[in-house]
């Protein structure tokens, strides 16, 4: 059932929560809400020099310790709700039902107008291509198409695969993980410290016509846990142009987090 809110009344909980973020909430309203349920976050560093041909002009890579920061994060997520503006004053916020996994490759950038930083996408594969086409038309994200599996076990271990379709070439992800703690144990991440560099983002940027977009997100600091991985293959990577260390990735876990998207505006004018 489509659910009616006040335009002016924001949903409590973590909307309420902002005192960790580096800059306000956006004055305009949200569009979208999901969450995001048992994300690994796989970072490995890399040479600036290596990967800023790849970022486009307007936007800087954002570095820690002199590294770039490539990451493969795969998570599924649920609990999808738009906000469509209603009459009166009043918005409908409309549940959606698809449940589905996700992939994505990224890096972190800053604007050079702003010096805002966020997080930019190289690529994002969704098992749903209603979302593919739907995130490629309105906020312009390369959104591919692909034969996702998630399954997690009764211990939390997760099994993950992905193969992209209606491309050229395998481009691939299979991996096992999970968490090491206890739900209860998970903390925020620290200002200053790497985890807090790589995880604790608040919008994404998109080139679009020439253009830098800016979208805005907001959620409660991550709470994270140590992981392990056993990734056995990661084709995501090479099939745009990055080439990763033989080292293993820098790991982190986080079981579920809810998450507010707005619209995307030019960067610049937020």
């Amino acid at each position: 059932m489509d659910q009616e809110m006040d335009a002016e009344q924001r949903p409590t909980g973590t909307l309420d929560e902002t005192a960790h973020r580096p800059f306000p909430l956006p004055d305009r309203a949200w569009t979208m809400t999901q969450n995001w349920n048992d994300l690994l976050f796989a970072h490995w560093p890399i040479a600036p020099a290596t990967i800023a041909a790849l970022i486009p002009p307007g936007l800087d890579l954002d570095t820690f310790d002199d590294f770039a920061w490539v990451g493969v994060v795969p998570f599924w997520m649920d609990g999808i709700r738009h906000r469509i503006p209603g009459r009166a004053g009043r918005d409908l916020a409309i549940p959606m039902v698809e449940t589905f996994p996700e992939l994505n490759l990224r890096t972190y950038v800053r604007s050079r107008l702003t010096g805002r930083a966020g997080v930019f996408f190289f690529s994002l594969d969704a098992a749903s291509l209603l979302a593919v086409i739907g995130a490629r038309t309105i906020f312009h994200l390369p959104y591919y198409f692909a034969n996702m599996v998630r399954e997690t076990a009764a211990d939390g271990t997760v099994r993950y695969k992905s193969r992209r379709l209606l491309t050229s070439g395998d481009v691939s992800f299979q991996a096992t993980y999970r968490g090491l703690g206890r739900p209860a144990d998970a903390i925020p991440s620290q200002p200053g410290t790497l985890e807090h560099f790589l995880t604790e983002r608040y919008c994404l940027f998109t080139s679009f016509r020439g253009r830098i977009l800016v979208g805005n997100i907001h959620h409660k600091p991550w709470p994270l846990e140590a992981a392990e991985a056993e990734i056995r293959t990661n084709r995501i990577a090479p099939a745009h142009g990055l080439v990763l260390p033989s080292r293993p990735p820098v790991l982190h876990f986080s079981r579920r987090l809810q998450v507010y998207i707005w619209p995307l505006e030019a960067d610049g004018s937020v």
